[in-house]
């Protein structure tokens, strides 16, 4: 078959997201306010509840370095690493099955922070271009 007769043209419309890599200290704190209070350790072993309080120190500090991250687009290695604990649900007819375990994924702590933050800008940019059934 020979389609060489048919013109075919294609519109594409690119959009730029204007996404700013600098986090704002005002950022932060409400990321980590957001967190819930009686979680589980972190792999860095910080409770979330602690870190509420700690990061009114270090907020300033923590921004830059996250900042840093994004503009270079360097993740450390510390911030790859998780532990994976796998439970077993109780009253399961067959632990052959993977539905019958639940998995438990221990993260550090600032890969949660980065997380939610990256979470935000995605849902943000969804809604504005109506990327979202």
């Amino acid at each position: 078959m020979d389609f060489s007769n048919i013109k075919i043209e294609a519109i594409m419309e690119q959009r730029a997201f204007n996404i700013s890599f600098i986090i704002t200290t005002e950022e932060i704190n409400k990321l980590i306010r957001s967190l819930l209070n009686n979680k589980a350790l972190r792999l860095d072993g910080i409770l979330n509840k602690g870190f509420k309080i700690v990061i009114l120190v270090i907020v300033k500090d923590l921004a830059e370095i996250v900042s840093h991250c994004f503009i270079n687009g360097i993740i450390p290695k510390s911030l790859k690493e998780f532990i994976i604990v796998v439970l077993r649900k109780e009253g399961k007819k067959d632990y052959f099955l993977l539905g019958s375990y639940r998995l438990i994924t221990f993260k550090n702590m600032l890969v949660k922070v980065l997380k939610k933050y990256i979470v935000n800008i995605m849902s943000k940019a969804a809604e504005k271009y109506k990327l979202l059934f």
